[in-house]
């Protein structure tokens, strides 16, 4: 819904005339509020960007922004929105930054003598109200990315698949071992036999916590998915605890290979590759 056009005319040449004002406003007001986090430069130059985008739809009401002339403003709103995320403002001083237009516009407008003019100035503070909100939601889902992106990328660096001799690839796992963090695994590992054209991969748990069924579960399939690929698969670091546990669980692994210790699953490996290791003294 629009207001009167005359009206509506009436209030955007008034915004139009005092551009300059109510953007130094605007700006004055946040700065403010944000103390001096957030350069005054950058928050002018983000704010004559809305403002150029805001005027020419003085007359909507805000009841539905989804339409294609809001196409321009929501994408700077929801760019602002991320850019917020990742400078560490809190959702409510990003919100509040649209909101706070509206005290430099109810300022101009107090001063006109036409009741209507002053009625389209609070259809343009519920306008306002709508793009806050966007605001408000854009950060939220930015927030939601930013925090997704870097769950992955943590799990990248805590799934390391490492080539430790010719042909024998190990994944060294530390913490908790869950689907997630599975799924990481195979994927990586599956990826570097391909890359590497290695026959022996060694998982090793030393420094994973607990292991229940699972876990179990999710070792079996990594180790089916190597054998898929032409790869033996080592379980090593298998402590008494775990062990215990595994067994109480009634967990069979099969005839898959376990040892208790990396170096056991390396020695393991090496001679299945025609390596022999051979102690000798120094003199």
């Amino acid at each position: 819904m629009t207001a009167d056009a005359g009206h509506a005319q009436r209030l955007t040449e008034l915004l139009r005339e005092n551009a300059e004002l109510l953007i130094d406003k605007w700006v004055g007001v946040v700065a403010a509020a944000l103390r001096g986090r957030s350069a005054r430069t950058e928050l002018e130059a983000d704010f004559r960007e809305f403002y150029a985008a805001l005027v020419p739809l003085v007359g909507h009401d805000g009841k539905n922004i989804s339409g294609p002339e809001f196409t321009e403003i929501r994408s700077l709103l929801e760019e602002y929105s991320r850019s917020r995320v990742r400078a560490g403002f809190t959702p409510s001083e990003t919100a509040s930054s649209v909101f706070s237009l509206k005290e430099p516009v109810f300022e101009l407008v107090e001063n006109d003598a036409s009741p209507e003019v002053f009625q389209q100035a609070l259809a343009f503070s519920r306008l306002l109200d709508a793009f806050g909100l966007l605001t408000f939601e854009s950060y939220s889902r930015a927030r939601e990315d930013i925090i997704r992106e870097q769950s992955e990328q943590l799990l990248e660096l805590t799934t390391p698949v490492v080539k430790i001799w010719e042909g024998v690839l190990a994944v060294p796992l530390v913490g908790t071992l869950d689907s997630a963090r599975t799924q990481v695994v195979m994927e990586k590992l599956l990826e570097m036999l391909v890359e590497t054209g290695s026959e022996h991969a060694i998982i090793d748990i030393t420094g994973v916590f607990a292991v229940d069924t699972q876990v179990a579960q999710h070792l079996l399939k990594t180790v089916v998915a190597a054998r898929l690929m032409g790869a033996e698969c080592i379980v090593s670091g298998i402590r008494p605890q775990i062990a215990q546990t595994i067994v109480a669980l009634g967990i069979e692994f099969g005839d898959i290979v376990t040892k208790a210790s990396l170096a056991d699953a390396l020695r393991h490996a090496l001679r299945r590759e025609g390596v022999e290791v051979v102690r000798r003294e120094v003199v």
